[in-house]
């Protein structure tokens, strides 16, 4: 529960002001332009991350990958899940 929430009978989150609530309006608005432009060049990026994913399976497929020191080891291609064909999801 967050301060915000109904708890009992009262709601504990004051009012907002006229200007805070300008103010608020203005970030979320500079917010989601923000979100825009990453979810933009995030999508131009698509194909080279496509390349950038194709490139590492087919190295850990062929030469492996240390998982401790020197000992290294070489990923069979049946333990790799394969693409379902979904575009890659960039969390952030």
């Amino acid at each position: 529960m967050t301060l915000g929430t109904l708890t009992g009978k009262q709601n504990l989150r004051p009012e907002m002001t006229a200007e805070e609530k300008a103010w608020f309006e203005e970030e979320l608005k500079e917010q989601l332009e923000r979100y825009e432009t990453i979810v933009k060049e995030m999508e131009d990026l698509s194909s080279e991350r496509e390349q950038w994913v194709a490139d590492f399976l087919h190295r850990v497929q062929t030469r492996g990958f240390h998982w401790h020191a020197e000992n290294r080891r070489v990923i069979p291609k049946d333990e790799i899940r394969p693409r379902d064909g979904r575009p890659l999801q960039v969390i952030f």
